[in-house]
Order: structure tokens, then sequence, then C-alpha cells
């Protein structure tokens, strides 16, 4: 440096350093400047807003995996500034897409050459959505607004964390046909990454594999524009969704666990149905639920079932249905004893105690399990209001037990897991104010309801000079009353059981409610005498039904020969309910 300007310098630094003017006066400090730059400022992380639907429950149609994808969103995200979109046709996307969704809370939705992209925009726009993910070859042009972040069909971890900034689990190699279980598996934080499962290569011919676009891990995305950073939202406090009628859509699935919402098997589309689903939603006590698929039929019916199964009490035999109808899964199926307690003379239910008319119950059930598949539940049926010869104190010529003294039987039966009916022979009074005076032991899950139309008498008639018959509104009301007494309770399922051994017992019986959910309906053939007889009465019976379960009735003492289990098992269609008398 030269000698002049190295003067100069010192100088320059001196005044610096003691704060002087060139004449000699204080100064304020003149401030220096750092050579370290002022670090730019983290942008705040986004999050997107997310809630239960209004109602206690939603059923999603899911026609098409696009339409799954859409109802999903809309039923639990308010706002996403991030979403994430694949194509529909590509397996390999999808895992991908899901993976992000779930790990960055965001919803993901399909889109397909074929399909106007018109209702995806409009979900984009309802959304608030800042930017897009588009795993694939994404046919979509979003506004201008929204900044589009593109992937490959199976990223990796690296790559997806370039992209998203979040972090990422292990990859997870997903075999065909598991990929809606696989999805349902995810959950952040470090979300596994799930990619196809590919077949090895045979080991006797080693090539070089090529690339494919669905596939192979992908090179890392695009540096530019980036996703927004992206904190996941809170979960969807109490709500479930449910699958089980052959509607699984991955991007569906993905979106609701990208929410934090479980998604639990209903199978044949009734959270009733089996025990595992039953104690599934039971420790999940939903307030909201979500199915998937329009099989699971009417919101409001759905609503009645998950109250049942939030219960989580178990009927005989497992579930909360009667007759439950799952495939791959045995049925049931019935075998009584019929009677009063205290009272030989009117069936074998009655002739011997409480311990001893368990066991009983118990030994005439035990041959029909080695000829069927379905879990044989053992029954009694209990003659709860007895057909009497005089008219009585209130002329009804009806004897109504009181409630006292069944109950300690009915209980006893209960908790040995066999199913209760109660069977009313109401005289000249009605049905249903009969089955109203057994409201107490009604409101037990395993009890249901008989009537024995035999004994139902016009204001003129005397037991055992006619034979008794209801009108089919009378029924009806029955019905009526005893579903939704069912209902009210959150119940399970209640079998409801017609006697009947002549066409005219119950008139006009065409028109039978099938209709109410909360029971399960039987037409109880109560012929006796000859075995050919017997067949003629249960096929007459048959023809031009309602759709209900039918049950056969074995006499030991009118029968001529009574049957045997295996021979009882020959009738057709084999009987829902066996009963002896």
């Amino acid at each position: 440096m030269p000698q002049g300007r190295r003067l100069v310098v010192l100088l320059v630094a001196a005044l610096a350093l003691t704060g002087c003017t060139d004449d000699g006066g204080p100064v304020e400090p003149t401030p220096t400047v750092s050579l370290t730059p002022t670090p730019t400022p983290t942008p705040t992380a986004v999050t997107a807003e997310t809630g239960a639907p209004a109602e206690a429950a939603t059923v999603l149609p899911a026609a098409t995996a696009q339409d799954a994808a859409l109802e999903a969103s809309r039923a639990v995200f308010v706002t996403a500034p991030v979403v994430v979109v694949a194509p529909a046709e590509d397996v390999a996307a999808q895992l991908t897409a899901a993976t992000v969704g779930v790990a960055l809370g965001a919803p993901v939705l399909l889109t397909t050459v074929a399909a106007d992209p018109a209702p995806v925009l409009a979900e984009l726009a309802r959304l608030d959505t800042q930017a897009v993910l588009a795993v694939g070859a994404v046919a979509l042009t979003p506004a201008r607004s929204v900044a589009v972040v593109t992937v490959p069909a199976g990223s990796d971890g690296v790559a997806l964390r370039a992209a998203t900034g979040a972090r990422f689990g292990a990859p997870t190699p997903v075999p065909p046909g598991q990929e809606a279980a696989a999805v349902r598996a995810l959950a952040a934080p470090r979300t596994a990454v799930l990619m196809v499962q590919v077949a090895p290569a045979p080991a006797t011919a080693p090539t070089t594999p090529t690339p494919t676009s669905s596939t192979t891990a992908s090179p890392t995305p695009s540096p530019a524009p980036v996703l927004p950073p992206t904190r996941p939202t809170a979960a969807v406090a109490g709500t479930v969704a449910l699958t089980g009628v052959g509607a699984d859509p991955v991007a569906a699935f993905a979106t609701l666990r990208a929410a934090g919402i479980p998604v639990l098997d209903a199978p044949a589309g009734d959270p009733r149905a089996t025990t595992a689903s039953v104690q599934a939603i039971a420790a999940a006590a939903p307030e909201h639920t979500i199915a998937v698929g329009g099989a699971f039929g009417p919101a409001d019916r759905l609503a009645r079932r998950v109250a049942s199964a939030r219960t989580g009490v178990l009927l005989g035999g497992g579930g909360q249905l009667v007759f439950p109808q799952v495939p791959g899964l045995p049925g049931k199926k019935y075998v009584a004893l019929y009677g009063t307690p205290g009272s030989a003379a009117l069936g074998v239910l009655g002739e011997q105690d409480v311990p001893a008319t368990l066991a009983r119950a118990d030994a005439t059930a035990a041959p029909y399990r080695t000829l069927t598949a379905d879990v044989v539940v053992p029954t009694v049926e209990i003659i709860a209001t007895i057909a009497s010869a005089g008219p009585g104190a209130d002329g009804n010529y009806s004897q109504e037990r009181p409630v006292e003294e069944l109950r300690p039987l009915v209980e006893a039966a209960g908790a040995a897991g066999m199913a209760v009916v109660l069977d009313l022979q109401p005289g000249r009074t009605d049905f249903l104010t009969q089955a109203q005076q057994y409201a107490d032991l009604l409101a037990l899950p395993y009890v249901g309801l008989a009537l024995d139309p035999e004994w139902r008498l016009a204001p003129d008639q005397v037991h055992l000079r006619q034979i008794g018959s209801v009108g089919i509104d009378e029924v009806n009301g029955v019905v009526a009353w005893l579903a939704d007494f069912t209902a009210q309770r959150a119940l399970p399922q209640k079998m409801f059981v017609l006697h009947q051994f002549a066409g005219r017992m119950i008139v006009d019986r065409g028109r039978l409610d099938t209709s109410r959910d909360e029971l399960a309906l039987v037409i109880h053939v109560d012929g006796q005498g000859s075995q050919p007889a017997k067949a003629g009465t249960w096929n007459a019976l048959r023809t031009d039904a309602p759709p209900v379960r039918w049950g056969w009735k074995n006499f030991y003492d009118e029968d001529a020969p009574m049957l045997e289990p295996t021979q009882t098992y020959q009738v057709q269609p084999v009987p829902d309910l066996v009963s002896y008398q």
C-alpha cells in the first residue's frame, strides 16, 4: 500500500476508535456494518382446518374412487393450504399421495384424463388451497394463485422430504390388493412410505431393471416452486369411519387418516354384525360416524346401529344381530325349550328348576352343533301370559305372570349366554297391551318376543272351542312399538316370533312389516302330528310368505314320530329356530 494511503487509513481508524471529530469534539459512535447476513425469517407453518360432520352419521356414496375422495374431503376438511392430487389410474401414485397426505395432514384428491376437472378445482377453491403436490401425471391446471409441485409416483422418503419438508418413515412395500389396508394403517409423524411391491426378478436371469414411473424410487423433485411449511392438523375428535361394503377407495381413506380419523371394519355394512366390530365401536365411543359406501344405507339407520354397537353389549353367539349374514363367517341358529317356569303341563321348560332348565337347554342344543357350521345358541321360550279356560279377574281369558316370577330364569339364561323369548297368549285382550306389561324384561338385551295368535280371541270366543287369530295391523303395531323401544334404548337386535299352524291365524299376513332393522322376524310353524302332515303345513305356510326366517317345533308327545336333530335339519329350508315342547 502506498505510504500516503496507509496514513489515511490509520487516521480514519484512530478517529473511529476515539469517537472524535477532526476538531476534537465528541460525536456519536459510527455504526458498524456486520459482515454476517441477517437470517431470513422462517415462514409460519400452515395448518389445515378440520372438523366432524354435523350429523351423527354420514354415508359417502363413493360411486367412484374420484367421487369418494371428494366426498371425504368435503366431510372433514374446512380449509387445506396444501392438497395432494394423484391420477385415479395409477395405484403407485395413489400410495405416494396417501403417504404425503397423512404426513402433511392434507386431503388427497384424484384426477383422470377422461373426467371433468371442475369438481376438483372447485374443491381446491373451497379449501382455499395455496399449493398442490401433484404425484405422477396429474391432469389438472389449478388457478394461477395455486403453486404446483410435482413428484414422481413411487418417490422415496428422501425425495418426498425435499419436496415437502416433512420427515418420513421406512419404505413399506404393499402387496397387490392390500393398498386400502396399508393406507388405513398410516399415521403421522414419520409416516411410512408406501410403495408398490415389485416381484423380484428370476435369479437365473439377472438383468438391469428398467425404471418405471410407478414402481421405482424417484429422482429428487424439482426444487421450485416449494410447498409452504405444513404442520399436520389435530385429529378430529369423537369420529370414526367405517368400511365393509366393498368400497375401498385409497384416496378417501388417506384423507380420513390425514384428519386423524380411524377407519374401522363394519362387515356387510352393519357395525353390529360381529363381536370385533361391536368391540371396536365401543372402544372408540364415537359421536360421529362416516361410512364409506352407499351400501351402508340410510344415515339415520346407520346412526341407530352405531348407537347400539357403542354399548358394547353382545348377544349369545357374538355380535348384536340375531341372524348375522357376513360372508366367510358363521351365522346363528337357535334351539329352544318351550314352556313356563313351574308348570310341567305347559312344556318341557317347566319340568325342572332354573339350573336344570339351563342345563337341559344346552344339552338339547348340543347335537345340532355337529350338524351346521353356524353357531347354535341355546334358547328358552317362556310363556309369559297363559291362555286360561275362565275369564279371570280382568275378564280377558289370559293369566299374566308377574315379571318378578319370570326374572330368575330370564336373567340366569342371559348370564349363561342364551337367548330368551317371551311368549304371549293374550285371550281377549290385544298383543300390544300385554307386551308393554313386560317392558322391564324386554329392556334386557337378550330378550325377544313371540306372539301366539292361536290364543288371541275375539270378544265372543273361548279357548279350545275356537282357534284364535289376529289381524296384521295389530301385529304391525307390536312390531312398531318393539322396534321403537329397542332403538330408543340402543339395544341389540331382537328376535320377533309369530307362531302359526294355519293360514287364517294371521289375517292378511302379506302386509307384515319386515322393514324394521331392530327386529329379526321369524314365522314359527307349530304343526303337530304325523310327519307328512307337518311337512304339508310347513310347505303351505311358506307359500307367498313375507321375507322372514323360519322356525320348526318338535313335540315330544304329539308328534308321530318326533324328528331327531339330524332329521330336523333335513327340513328345507333348514329351520333357523327349532323348539321343543
